[in-house]
């Protein structure tokens, strides 16, 4: 006796229930993945990005079914990065959806564990500040980075010394008592590179200006 085995297709339903459970799997898993390079190199602590949810998701929508007892995660939006660097690495600009960062290598603006800014430094500061203004950002961020050579307490200082010394010439630049400045360093802390090798070194040794996107 020949037996046919007929093949049923999904109801509709259940196919829209398992497209919601993917999506809901895929989105926790990727929030995870971020939220590990949340806190990574590169991102000190209270910079974390904090883009907010576009749309609210009704979790007694019929057309949503969880499994029972099961309910929906808090909504997280990950910020989207756009990062433009020039050629020799010496400049780099990263664009989210909150805010804008620049990072200037320290060898562009200082001569060897110097703090003391280059002839060529202020007019890379200046374009800064000028995107500032465009931004028309009321908080700034200015954070020193070295690499791991030398001591911990010697890139401490250091890195702070650089970053004021930029601050000092956004300040002149901005000339705006209303804009808030965070200074800070943090030596070898967070790096963005390999401090293995002398490329990534040199990326390591630079200082970051980051501020809020408020214009478009």
């Amino acid at each position: 006796m020949t037996r046919t085995r007929t093949r049923t297709r999904p109801h509709p339903r259940l196919a829209l229930v398992l497209t919601a459970a993917t999506v809901m799997v895929a989105a926790n898993l990727y929030g995870a993945v971020a939220a590990r390079a949340d806190g990574g190199p590169g991102e000190p602590p209270g910079t974390e990005a904090s883009a907010a949810a576009p749309v609210k998701v009704d979790p007694n929508d019929p057309d949503l079914k969880l499994p029972e007892g099961a309910t929906l995660a808090a909504p997280k939006v990950l910020d989207i990065k756009s990062v433009v660097e020039d050629q020799g690495g010496e400049e780099r600009r990263e664009d989210t959806n909150t805010d804008v960062t620049f990072a200037l290598q320290a060898e562009v603006l200082f001569a060897k564990d110097s703090a003391k800014l280059s002839d060529q430094a202020r007019s890379r500061i200046d374009a800064i500040a000028q995107e500032i203004k465009k931004q028309r950002a009321a908080q700034v961020r200015v954070f020193g980075f070295t690499d791991n050579l030398g001591s911990h307490e010697h890139g401490v200082v250091l890195s702070k010394q650089r970053a004021n010394a930029v601050q000092d010439v956004l300040s002149q630049e901005l000339n705006d008592p209303g804009i808030t400045f965070d200074v800070r360093g943090y030596a070898e802390d967070y790096p963005i590179a390999d401090n293995s090798t002398e490329d990534g070194r040199k990326k390591n040794r630079r200082v970051e200006v980051t501020f809020p996107r408020t214009a478009s």
